[in-house]
Parts: C-alpha cells; sequence; structure tokens
C-alpha cells in the first residue's frame, strides 16, 4: 500500500530489506511456506480451485483438512497433489490447500476421506496474530 511505502521511506537503506506484503518463510531446511498473506494475490489467477459447502467453511477455517462430504466443487482435472486454493459456494477466498485426490479419484471416495490437505486459511489472521507479519 501507498501507506507502507511511505513509511518505509523513512528507514534507512541499509536496514530494510523490502517493503510490501509478505508471502511466507523460509523453512529450517530451505522449503518456502506460503503465508495466508498471499492469498489475496494468488486467488485471482489459481488454475486449480476447489469450493466448500458452507457447513464445512468453518472447519476449515479452524485449520481441518476439507473432505469429501464438504466438498462442492472442485476443477476438472486437478492433478493428485496439486496445489489448490479454496473457496466457499460464495466464491469467496478462504486459504489454500493441497489436492490429496484428483478430480477423478473424488468421485469415487468414501464420504469421510480426505480431498483437500490444509495449509493455509484466513482463520490464520486471528489465531496467529501475534506472528503474522
Amino acid at each position: 500500500s501507498e501507506k507502507l511505502l511511505k513509511l518505509a521511506a523513512s528507514v534507512p537503506r541499509e536496514s530494510l530489506v523490502a517493503p510490501g506484503t509478505c508471502f511466507g518463510k523460509f523453512t529450517k531446511s530451505q522449503k518456502f511456506r506460503l503465508s495466508v498473506t498471499a492469498l489475496d494475490f494468488l486467488a485471482p489467477y489459481a488454475k486449480y480451485k476447489v469450493w466448500v459447502k458452507p457447513g464445512s467453511e468453518q472447519s476449515f477455517l479452524y485449520g481441518n483438512h476439507v473432505l469429501k462430504s464438504g466438498l462442492g466443487r472442485i476443477t476438472e482435472s486437478t492433478a493428485q497433489y496439486q496445489g489448490v486454493v479454496v473457496y466457499s459456494m460464495a466464491d469467496v477466498p478462504l486459504g489454500f490447500g493441497v489436492a490429496a485426490r484428483s478430480t477423478q479419484e473424488c468421485r469415487k471416495v468414501d464420504p469421510l476421506a480426505i480431498v483437500v490437505f490444509h495449509q493455509a486459511d484466513v482463520g490464520e489472521y486471528v489465531r496467529n496474530e501475534d506472528t503474522l507479519t
């Protein structure tokens, strides 16, 4: 935002890494873990999407995986272990995760099978407000 950019102008260049939005952090094993702060930038360009039923939204926002019983729709030809953006049925981005099963497998599995592994959701703003930067 422009407000943040103006505030960053008062910090010496040696002390400033970059003004802007934090997309994630590197783990100790040097893997990059996306943070929920990147959701607004990823959602419009997502190729693979999953929509959850209203009853499953709250469960996902508490940090749980998406089950087949809570799956509303899924983008056609989504491969297994593909990154997906999770939406509510009203097309509001809720978070993102990894597809645990392909689109074809989702049609055949039992209702209690995990369809999307949870990675991040907008509920983290409340749960982890101290650590989010």
